[in-house]
């Protein structure tokens, strides 16, 4: 099978998790296709200065992969910049929240997984 961009569903979300500005967010696989195993794989996408708020995963892990732009990352209490080809790792029981900085939109993959 093969998926077209075209097909994907895209959602804005305002403030996602308290968060500032818009999180534009391409479903790239559905939790079906997933084996019902997760229930995210999807583009993100943050114009600079938005951000995702803070959240804590229970019974779940997200991992978040960057394209583009740079992300500071709030994880788990400890502040850390990411760039291009960097993944960060968010274990059940953690908490996290990005937020794009710099002059360009971040772009990232997301995967959520259930324990």
């Amino acid at each position: 099978m093969v998926k077209r961009k075209a097909s994907y569903p895209t959602q804005r979300n305002e403030k996602m998790r308290g968060g500032e500005g818009v999180a534009v967010v391409e479903s790239l696989l559905t939790p079906a296709e997933l084996y019902e195993k997760g229930r995210l794989f999807a583009k993100i996408t943050l114009a600079p200065g938005s951000s995702i708020g803070y959240h804590v995963h229970e019974g779940e892990m997200e991992s978040f992969h960057i394209i583009s732009g740079e992300a500071q990352l709030d994880d788990n209490g400890e502040i850390v910049t990411l760039s291009p080809g960097d993944t960060s790792l968010t274990q059940s029981g953690q908490g996290h929240c990005v937020k794009s900085v710099g002059d360009v939109p971040l772009e990232m993959i997301a995967l959520i997984l259930f324990k």
